[in-house]
């Protein structure tokens, strides 16, 4: 119809007109009437337009190769550039989006690529955004969607994630160990101030071993505290024998002592010496 001096353009659409080759200007949506054989139409969409970005083999800045896929959102605001500027603004786009993944990714290194993806899209959304404006076209987001690694580099970041996972347990542990140091030795220093303390924590034992009914459990600790008090006993009753001052002798009617059976007996020099005591001529 468009031959005829009819055409319909719609609501996201923008009809670019040229009479006779010509440029006559840009038509909004609606039906748009023109001169017969004489004006010629093109419609320009405005909607936003996905275009993938294929696989690539990259080598990045540390000399690891790799395949980097992304994906392009633009879409036309000047419907005029679009056309006169450039013949497929969308194969164009698609050759230039390419090349600028290939170098942004190639100028950084592989840590980079993999955790700092943000900042490697906006850089080629940047790079993109000032080549296209000159086309009429606006790229709105870029996005790095696949990176594939050898398998020996997927190997080895295994290796290099387990080592720091085993690393941070180890670091907890010990932080724990420290931690369960220090509560123990509190506690210690409570028991040692209050020895009650100690047999309160073993009947709290008893009542939690006695909640399993499929085991015996012999707990010493009573008998053990038992048989130190009754040698603690027995030595002090010794002490206190050894100590104790000696029984007076008894004495008698005159007031004199009167010998026990179990003291020595004085026995007469005479008899011991029988020359002691005789007279010599």
């Amino acid at each position: 119809m468009a031959n005829l001096g009819v055409a319909i353009v719609r609501h996201y659409e923008r009809g670019v007109v040229f009479r006779l080759g010509r440029l006559r200007g840009v038509r909004d949506p609606g039906i748009r009437f023109m001169i017969p054989l004489a004006d010629r139409m093109s419609k320009v969409t405005l909607r936003t337009v996905t275009m993938p970005i294929p696989s690539q083999q990259v080598i990045t800045r540390d000399n690891v190769s790799i395949g980097v896929a992304a994906v392009a959102y633009f879409r036309r605001v000047d419907p005029v550039k679009s056309i006169v500027e450039i013949e497929d603004v969308s194969s164009a786009i698609g050759q230039i989006a390419q090349t600028t993944v290939r170098n942004v990714v190639g100028r950084s290194l592989l840590d980079q690529v993999l955790t700092d993806t943000e900042t490697l899209n906006e850089q080629i959304k940047e790079i993109l955004d000032g080549l296209t404006q000159q086309w009429g076209v606006l790229v709105l987001v870029v996005e790095l969607k696949d990176i594939e690694l050898p398998q020996s580099m997927q190997r080895a970041m295994a290796r290099q994630a387990e080592a720091e996972r085993e690393k941070r347990a180890k670091i907890i542990a010990a932080e724990g160990e420290a931690l369960s140091a220090g509560r123990l030795a509190e506690a210690a220093d409570v028991i040692a101030d209050h020895p009650i303390a100690l047999q309160l924590r073993n009947l709290q034992i008893l009542a939690e071993i006695a909640a399993e009914k499929n085991s015996t459990i012999v707990f010493p600790a009573q008998f053990l505290e038992s048989a130190r008090a009754l040698t603690r006993f027995v030595d002090q009753e010794s002490r206190s024998a050894t100590n104790a001052p000696a029984a007076a002798a008894p004495t008698g009617p005159d007031g004199g002592q009167v010998p026990r059976p179990d003291w020595p007996i004085p026995q007469d020099e005479t008899l011991t010496n029988p020359l002691k005591g005789q007279v010599r001529t």
